[in-house]
């Protein structure tokens, strides 16, 4: 009897043993994975894209940013978009603001931000000075750090520049552009970018995934009334590419404006299309579109019209957007479309073999 007891105990005592055992064995590796997984919610990796100049760094989550940092000014007004759709997006508008300030006075106007994407955002905004360019694509030359030869950047003033928003709301903020007394006439140029990165890791047990840092400009174009040079014209018309032979429409047409004056400028115009009777077959309205000073800019608008045959002109008259004055060019091209000629061509042979198949067979004679 004793020695069953002392087995059973033994047995007990044994198997205890090999559980601490086991049990000390396997909580190390259980509770680093916590550690691990822990540490993968709070690690961002960053990826900058449309040449952003810095990229976001973990501490500008929204956790880690007080309650002071986090609340907005009492200028900025924040209210709920209508609906509750995720386009994965933000708004920045409007996307182009023209103001005409006199020196030694300011200007205000509304920015707005509306957040899209399903996500709460750290939002950053910034100033860059703006130039144009000799390539007639590129109409807007944002330069960073840089000075531009018509800067505005240090004459732009925003309260706060980093703020949070929720998904599904939009913010208006105001801008002040204010010019010094002794501003000389011309014109200023420069963007108002809005900056966004994600905020922390929501996705518990997620893989660390980058933080795409993306931007939406407003363009700020500021005159200053007085002796400024407006000076610029229509300098090339045509379809563009440009060639004298299509197939079918549409018809793309091509504009180029040159402004060599000191201040950007907003031509705009139409274009009429008349056949080889002289026809007006269509006209298209070309609303205003800027050139900024020193630079080229070109203007593409369709001609949807598909089914074209034969010789057109085309006449562009292009306001220079002061003074009232017009360029006006023509551009001459034709629409064969070879296929339906080569059909209609073997038709008529076909016709004609066939009507002289039937006078040689059958012999027609007058009824007496």
């Amino acid at each position: 009897m004793v020695t069953i007891l002392f087995s059973r105990s033994f047995r007990a005592s044994v198997f205890l043993l090999l559980f601490v055992a086991v049990f000390l064995f396997l909580s190390p590796l259980v509770f680093a994975q916590v550690e691990n997984e822990n540490s993968a919610t709070t690690t961002l990796s960053t990826e900058n894209t449309d040449n952003a100049d810095e990229a976001v760094t973990p501490s500008e989550s929204s956790e880690q940013l007080s309650p002071d940092e986090r609340a907005l000014p009492p200028s900025y007004r924040i209210q709920a978009l209508e609906g509750d759709v995720v386009y994965g997006d933000f708004v920045v508008g409007p996307g182009k603001v023209e103001l005409e300030i006199a020196p030694g006075t300011s200007r205000t106007v509304i920015l707005s931000v509306s957040n899209r994407t399903g996500a709460e955002k750290l939002f950053e905004i910034l100033t860059e000075d703006a130039e144009g360019s000799s390539d007639p694509k590129t109409p807007i030359v944002l330069l960073g750090d840089d000075v531009g030869p018509y800067t505005i950047k240090d004459l732009i003033s925003i309260e706060d520049t980093k703020f949070i928003l929720g998904h599904n709301q939009k913010v208006q903020i105001p801008v002040t552009v204010a010019l010094p007394q002794d501003a000389e006439p011309g014109g200023r140029y420069g963007s108002v970018l809005v900056t966004t990165t994600s905020v922390g890791n929501t996705d518990r047990g997620a893989a660390p995934s980058a933080a795409i840092v993306s931007r939406i400009g407003t363009i700020f174009f500021v005159t200053t009334p007085g002796l400024e040079n407006r000076e610029g014209s229509l300098t090339e018309f045509s379809t563009s590419p440009k060639k004298m032979l299509y197939r079918t429409g549409p018809i793309n047409f091509g504009l180029l404006f040159a402004n060599t004056g000191s201040v950007h400028l907003n031509p705009y115009g139409e274009i009429r299309i008349t056949n080889t009777f002289g026809t007006e077959v269509g006209m298209i309205e070309i609303d205003p579109w800027f050139a900024m000073p020193e630079s080229v800019r070109l203007r593409e608008v369709l001609f949807e019209r598909e089914w074209m045959f034969g010789r057109y002109t085309a006449t562009a008259s292009i306001n220079r957007g002061y003074n009232n004055e017009v360029d006006v060019m023509s551009y001459t091209f034709w629409v064969i479309n070879w296929t339906l000629v080569l059909a209609i061509f073997g038709g008529i042979v076909i016709l004609t073999l066939l009507i002289k198949t039937i006078f040689k067979r059958f012999e027609f004679r007058r009824k007496m």
